[in-house]
C-alpha cells in the first residue's frame, strides 16, 4: 500500500529526512558493526495506549533504503490500540532497517501523539452534537501531516491555509475599522466563506448582518458562550475556541452545528426552552415558566446599553427598550 495525501510529496519527504539523520558520512554505526549482508527482523510496538497515524510513512522509509524489506502491518491508521500492541513486523537488510529505524519511529510517535490527544477531545464531546475542528497552528513543514494525524483522532480538518476560506480576526477588524467594515470587505471581494473571531456579544450582529458566513467565539467563558450561541440561534455554524482544555470540558476547536431547536452544545448545553437576555449590568437566563438564574458577565466583557434575548426554540430575536437590572 502507498501512502497518499493530497499536497504532500512522500518521496521527497522520506528523502529529506533521512538526509538529514544520515549526513555526508551516513550511518557510521551501523556500517562499522552490522555486516553487509546480516539480516533482522523487528516489531514495531506501542509503549503506552495510543490512537495509531503514521504507519505507512513509517514503512517508507524502510522502503526507501531497502527495496525488498517486507512489511506486514499489523493495525490501521485511526485504530485505538492499547499498550503492548504490535503495529507492524518487518524483515529485511539490518543495516537499512536501523538507519531508518528513527526517522520511522519519529514520525509514528509524533503523528500518534497528535491523534491521541484529539481523540481524547473527540471522547468527551461524544453525544453533544459538536465537531472538533484543527488549526493552522502547525510545525512549519508538517501541516498536511499533522491535520492528517487529527483526522486520524476523529477530528475535521479547518482551514488548510490562507487560501481556503477568509478568517477575520481582531487585528483584520483594527485595521478594517469595524467588524462589519472587515466582513463588507471580504465579501466585495468574492469570498464565499467568511469566519468572523468574535470575542464580545455585541459584535455578533454586525457581523452576521455584513454577511459573516461562520462566527469563532474566541475566549469567552461559559455563561457568555451559551449566550451566543442562543443569540445566534442557528444562523450560522458557531465555533468556540481560546482557553478550552479536558479539565474545562470542551476542546481545543469545538465547531457547534446544532440548529435553534436543539439542546447540542459543548459541555455547557444550551436548554431547549430557556431564553437568554444580555444586558449592559450582566445577564439572566430565564425558562420559559419563568424561574431566573442570574449569569453575571466578566468585568471585561462588553455590555450593550440596551437587552438582547432570543428564543432558542425558534431563534426569534427581540429588543426590550431597557436594561435588565
Amino acid at each position: 500500500m502507498t501512502f497518499t495525501l493530497d499536497g504532500f510529496d512522500l518521496d521527497a519527504f522520506v528523502r529529506a529526512t533521512l538526509a538529514e539523520d544520515a549526513g555526508d558520512k551516513g550511518d557510521v554505526t551501523s556500517d562499522a558493526v552490522i555486516p553487509a549482508a546480516a539480516r533482522f527482523r523487528a516489531v514495531m510496538g506501542t509503549r503506552d495506549a495510543i490512537t495509531v497515524a503514521g504507519l505507512e510513512i513509517a514503512a517508507a522509509f524502510f522502503r526507501a533504503l531497502d527495496p525488498e524489506v517486507a512489511v506486514e502491518m499489523l493495525v490501521a491508521d485511526g485504530a485505538s490500540v492499547p499498550r503492548g500492541t504490535a503495529l507492524m513486523r518487518l524483515e529485511g537488510r539490518a543495516r537499512a532497517m536501523l538507519t531508518a529505524e528513527r526517522s520511522a519511529l519519529n514520525t509514528v510517535q509524533h503523528l500518534s501523539g497528535i491523534a491521541t490527544l484529539t481523540r481524547s477531545y473527540v471522547d468527551r464531546i461524544a453525544g453533544t452534537g459538536a465537531t472538533l475542528l484543527d488549526t493552522r497552528k502547525t510545525i512549519p513543514g508538517l501541516r498536511r501531516l499533522e491535520k492528517y494525524a487529527t483526522r486520524m483522532g476523529g477530528a475535521k480538518n479547518h482551514r488548510m491555509g490562507l487560501w481556503d476560506a477568509a478568517m477575520i480576526k481582531d487585528n483584520h477588524v483594527a485595521i478594517a475599522g469595524g467588524v462589519d467594515e472587515a466582513v463588507r470587505r471580504a465579501k466585495a471581494a468574492g469570498i464565499p466563506e467568511i469566519i468572523v473571531e468574535v470575542d464580545r456579544i455585541d459584535q455578533i450582529e454586525p457581523a452576521l448582518a455584513a454577511g459573516a458566513t461562520w462566527l469563532l467565539l474566541d475566549n469567552m467563558p461559559p455563561p457568555t458562550l451559551r449566550g451566543a450561541v442562543t443569540l445566534i440561534g442557528g444562523r450560522v455554524p458557531v465555533e468556540a475556541s481560546g482557553g478550552v482544555t479536558l479539565e474545562t470540558d470542551s476542546g481545543s476547536r469545538i465547531l457547534i452545528t446544532a440548529p435553534a431547536n436543539s439542546n447540542a452544545d459543548i459541555a455547557t448545553p444550551v436548554m431547549q426552552n430557556w431564553l437568554y437576555w444580555q444586558g449592559k449590568n450582566g445577564s439572566i437566563r430565564t425558562r420559559m415558566s419563568g424561574t431566573y438564574e442570574v449569569c453575571p458577565l466578566p468585568p471585561d466583557s462588553s455590555k450593550p446599553n440596551f437587552t438582547e434575548f432570543a428564543c432558542i426554540n425558534s431563534g426569534s430575536r427581540f429588543t426590550a427598550d431597557k436594561d435588565v437590572r
